[in-house]
């Protein structure tokens, strides 16, 4: 149990990291106006996406699944945990409004400003103080 565990925490860690710069990407791509740039962007956000990202989502889905089987008799009863499920799943919501960002500049195709992707970038950091907060603290 402690080895999925330990793997889960690596995983959401490695989702996270991708989840931050991702955005911080868009930023750029956003603001850059010539095509060598704006072709790197692409293949720096689609190589993040699918080769960070998604693999580090699913595995923290997997493992965290498989940490919630063992524990279920224990953690049903609990409302910080359904409260942070919630949260894994507005989570889940945000990294595939990534890949539809990802999508939109692959295709030319962005109309969002630099400082909408700033304010994008937010969202995650907002939902990781509250996942850790409800996991380390349980306050309900």
């Amino acid at each position: 149990m402690l080895w999925i565990k330990a793997f889960h925490i690596i995983a959401v860690i490695c989702w996270f990291a991708a989840l931050f710069y991702l955005p911080r990407l868009f930023v750029y791509h956003a603001m850059s106006d010539d095509l060598p740039s704006r072709e790197r962007f692409k293949i720096m956000e689609r190589k993040l996406y699918r080769g960070i990202a998604t693999p580090s989502m699913l595995a923290t889905l997997i493992l965290g699944g498989a940490l919630v089987h063992y524990q279920w008799d224990f953690i049903k009863a609990t409302y910080w945990f359904w409260c942070k499920l919630a949260l894994v799943v507005l989570l889940i919501g945000y990294h595939h409004m990534c890949g539809a960002h990802v999508k939109r500049f692959a295709q030319d195709a962005n109309t969002r400003s630099a400082r909408y992707f700033r304010i994008f970038n937010e969202l995650p950091v907002l939902v990781l103080v509250a996942i850790v907060i409800l996991v380390v603290v349980k306050p309900f």
